[in-house]
């Protein structure tokens, strides 16, 4: 996995009045509630967009464009669709009146957490691409990992802080649900820093670019997903807890069923979930088997 750092200085940039002299004439004004940062140095988009290694034919989903200095350069390749999907509806009609002309192009106007994925991505698979919004950026990857069947590549930025949640490997201290979630179905081929200059209004953090891949072989099978999804909830509801007392409390089962299900998967009762990779919890998801329908069903009940 490779890192590197690309700082304000390095590029051209829009000037911050130019950016700000954009959102007044659309009648915008960042919001902090949205996360609203929006991305003003041409070589940090340039790199984004050259991640995405876009190729003749391919459809790409752009989660808010913003004022679209990724949609352009997206749309000059040769793709054959581009999805802008903007939750402000001035900057959306902004976009739309932009590449009026472009018939590769359409906007929706929606939040991108309300909307049908399977629907926007149509028939081919899509690569996904985006400045996410800091205040929802981790709901947005559990969304796009949902759909991780329908998506060949994707290039997002988070906040710095989430980025290192999300790569981080097992026994890490930032090491959390999340990093498994996205180890379950993607890869982190490379990531790099964006001080926080690149950005109007500037943030008070750094940002950080992944370039996801999807598995070259998944973990488990499709009818698996739920009862893997749930043990990993489990696992970190309480984090500073053993996983055999997390796993007990949180499914409801006695701890001596705990134990023998994590025996079967050879996990050490003593440990935290903090501990395990990806494929240790889809081993103990199928260890734990009958327990998490019975513990299902007593919660249904």
């Amino acid at each position: 996995m490779r890192e590197s750092r690309l700082s304000q200085h390095s590029a051209k940039r829009v000037p911050a009045a130019r950016a700000g002299a954009a959102l007044a004439a659309a009648g915008v004004r960042p919001s902090k509630a949205r996360g609203q940062n929006f991305l003003v140095q041409h070589a940090v988009a340039n790199r984004i967009v050259d991640a995405a290694e876009l190729a003749r034919g391919d459809s790409v989903i752009e989660i808010g464009p913003g004022l679209g200095i990724l949609s352009e350069r997206i749309a000059a390749h040769p793709i054959a669709r581009l999805t802008l999907v903007e939750l402000d509806s001035r900057l959306a009609a902004g976009l739309a009146e932009r590449f009026a002309g472009d018939r590769r192009v359409r906007v929706v106007q929606a939040d991108f957490l309300d909307v049908d994925f399977a629907a926007l991505a149509g028939q081919a698979p899509v690569k996904a691409v985006g400045n996410l919004p800091f205040s929802s950026a981790a709901a947005i990857l559990r969304k796009l990992c949902d759909n991780a069947g329908l998506i060949t590549r994707m290039v997002l930025m988070f906040q710095r802080e989430v980025a290192e949640r999300i790569r981080a490997r097992p026994g890490a201290s930032d090491y959390s649900a999340l990093s498994v979630f996205a180890s379950l179905y993607f890869e982190i081929e490379s990531h790099f820093r964006v001080a926080a200059g690149n950005f109007h209004p500037r943030p008070k953090v750094d940002a950080e670019v992944l370039v996801f891949a999807p598995r070259a072989r998944a973990l488990f099978e499709p009818s698996e997903e739920g009862r893997v999804l749930r043990t990993v909830r489990a696992s970190f509801s309480a984090p500073r807890k053993t996983l055999r007392n997390a796993l007990a409390h949180a499914l409801g089962l006695e701890p001596s069923r705990i134990d023998a299900a994590l025996a079967r998967a050879a996990i050490d009762p003593g440990a935290r979930a903090e501990a395990l990779a990806a494929a240790d919890f889809v081993a103990l998801s199928r260890s734990l088997g009958a327990d998490l329908n019975a513990s299902d069903r007593s919660r249904d009940a």
